[in-house]
């Protein structure tokens, strides 16, 4: 995996499928609150003033010299959920996250988040 401060680096930049398909822009970064490891990024989807916010796996992502690869296909990040582009991942949605891309979800040990944007 690579640092959360490189991926940083990307925001803006092009996020693409294992088909190098486009699916966005990279939008932030969020960490898994018990690891601070890279878990997942928010990408900017939509049309012209109709712009959201889905959040795809970092798990098995690369970094290419103008895009990050993920290896989830366009489609499936598509129809992820997602937030307003001012929007913040409300706590009670982060299973949901988890579920849509059918990984396991467990909360911290004191029901704390999961997810932590940087």
């Amino acid at each position: 995996m690579f640092p959360a401060e490189n991926l940083r680096d990307w925001r803006g930049k092009k996020v693409i499928d294992p088909n190098s398909d486009k699916i966005g822009d990279l939008e932030a970064v969020y960490v898994d609150t018990a690891t601070d490891e890279p878990s997942f990024a928010t990408v900017r989807v939509g049309m012209i003033g109709r712009h959201r916010l889905v959040f795809v796996p970092l798990a098995g992502a690369t970094v290419t010299p103008d895009a990050v690869r993920v290896r989830h296909e366009k489609k499936l990040v598509g129809d992820a959920p997602s937030i307003d582009v001012d929007g913040e991942l409300p706590a009670a949605e982060e299973a949901r996250v988890f579920a849509h891309y059918e990984l396991p979800y467990q909360p911290g040990v004191s029901g704390e988040r999961r997810l932590a944007r940087r």
